[in-house]
């Protein structure tokens, strides 16, 4: 008997509800026996007041079945709850994030012809995307980007593993390690000790800004790119763009304890229930799960009758073809359904996925390191000058362990010396010791309490830390040794 697979269903928000009956049609219509247990997030939960978007019958679900596939959640922009999209990804750690493109006969892009074919493999739950924000005065706000090496480890192995799978022959690390030296500098660094156990893969480090240029000028060099949080979510909106645009996006959000796919693009609400819009990349979502069950038949049946609807100028749908000769997602839909049988099958690389638990067998774990502290960052709301500041600073520091070494006012040495920058009430103020000695919490608390005698007002701190003997915190603009 033919295996049942049980799947959480989420339709989504906007056009959500369509692209994602229009895949549940064509999969059952292509002989795979999926069973679906439908379940909400995004717009529809947050109404209910539930703030992350997802409710726990939901997630109960997603623990039972360990797959969903998923209609695009309506977020709220510059207010109000999290993502319900990055919470799913964050609560089942679904640390990988595929997204694959590939051009299609039929679709006329200024790239078509060159056989694109390059998957993005994204890291998924960290970066700026862990969303640890603070207001930290009324003019200054931060985030924190957050890298850590279980997790770049995890990221890279898994695309060298895809690579190697899908006999792919080489992969760019993209990152901004010529700026952010410790956070995407750990990603380059990880990845160059990764890649040692794929000798066969040709491993490139690539600076980000960079990749994107040469995604737009010459696309057919890449393969595989894998990279963080951030650059994963941008250069893969780019990526679409050279075979079509967002409407050809699938992706997959890939951990040890679910897997979720969903079409990359948003919910577009003002087309919903018009019956105009593309389903490729939901249908397509769909086929990256069935490879993941095992269905590879379905799969690759599907893929293909979606590949020759696209070839026919009278069966695309309005983003390509426009408002005059388009058929609407019904339309388009069963046009697929009627090519499952008509559609040539093209060979797989391969019938093998990745196995995520392999991939987290291979973690080698964080080498021991030896750590002081030197001083201490402490960030203060002034209203005043950096001479005014550091004159009450360096009189504050007589008298203990730490000296005063500079200040800083959005990342560029304002004291001592003359500066043309222009400050905010938001001051970094560097202490260090006095004598080469490991500094304590105690000495760091003295320091603080003295800050606060003077009603001045702090409002954040870091611990200079040496690592085996290097210091492990970024100087600012203009500061010397």
């Amino acid at each position: 008997m033919k295996k049942t697979h049980l799947v959480t269903l989420i339709p989504g928000d906007g056009i959500g509800p369509e692209v994602i009956a229009a895949t549940q049609k064509i999969i059952a219509a292509a002989g795979a026996s999926i069973e679906w247990e439908t379940r909400h997030a995004g717009a529809s939960v947050f109404k209910q007041g539930i703030p992350s978007g997802v409710p726990q019958e939901t997630i109960d679900s997603i623990n039972r079945t360990k797959c969903v596939l998923k209609g695009p959640l309506e977020t709220p922009v510059g207010f109000g709850e999290k993502s319900a999209n990055v919470t799913l990804r964050k609560l089942f750690e679904t640390f990988a994030n595929i997204r694959p493109v590939s051009e299609y006969k039929g679709v006329a892009t200024p790239y078509s012809g060159r056989n694109l074919d390059i998957v993005m493999v994204r890291e998924n739950v960290e970066d700026l995307y862990a969303g640890i924000e603070h207001m930290q005065t009324p003019e200054v706000a931060q985030c924190l980007k957050i890298i850590t090496r279980p997790g770049c480890e995890k990221i890279i192995r898994y695309a060298f593993e895809y690579a190697r799978t899908q006999k792919k022959k080489k992969i760019h690390c993209a990152t901004k390690a010529n700026i952010m030296k410790f956070t995407e500098g750990l990603f380059k660094k990880v990845f160059e000790e990764v890649s040692k156990d794929y000798p066969e893969i040709e491993a490139q480090h690539i600076i980000v800004d960079n990749c994107a240029h040469q995604l737009v000028k010459k696309p057919e060099q890449f393969e595989v790119i894998v990279t963080t949080n951030m650059n994963g979510d941008i250069l893969s909106d780019l990526t679409s763009a050279l075979i079509g645009g967002l409407g050809f996006a699938p992706s997959a959000n890939i951990g040890e304890h679910a897997a979720i796919f969903e079409a990359v693009h948003g919910s577009a609400p003002k087309y919903a229930g018009k019956d105009q819009i593309n389903p490729t990349a939901a249908i397509l979502s769909g086929v990256m799960m069935l490879k993941h069950l095992g269905e590879f038949e379905a799969a690759a049946k599907i893929e293909a009758a979606v590949r020759l609807t696209w070839e026919n100028e009278k069966t695309q749908t309005r983003d390509i073809a426009g408002d005059t000769r388009a058929i609407g997602t019904n339309a388009f839909t069963e046009e697929v359904i009627r090519n499952l049988g008509r559609a040539t099958v093209r060979a797989e690389a391969t019938k093998e996925t990745v196995d995520v638990r392999k991939v987290l067998t291979k973690l080698t774990g964080t080498p021991k390191t030896h750590t002081q502290v030197q001083g201490a960052d402490i960030f203060l709301e002034f209203n005043g000058t950096p001479g005014d500041l550091g004159g009450i600073l360096e009189h504050v520091a007589d008298n203990t362990a730490m000296r005063l070494k500079m200040i800083s006012n959005r990342g560029t040495k304002v004291f001592p010396g003359e500066t043309h920058t222009s400050c905010v009430n938001h001051w970094r103020c560097r202490f260090i010791n006095r004598n080469g000695k490991e500094i304590s919490d105690r000495q760091i608390y003295d320091l603080l309490f003295r800050i606060t005698e003077l009603k001045l007002k702090w409002v954040h701190v870091e611990k200079l830390q040496d690592f085996d003997g290097k210091p492990a915190y970024s100087k600012a603009q203009g500061e010397d040794a």
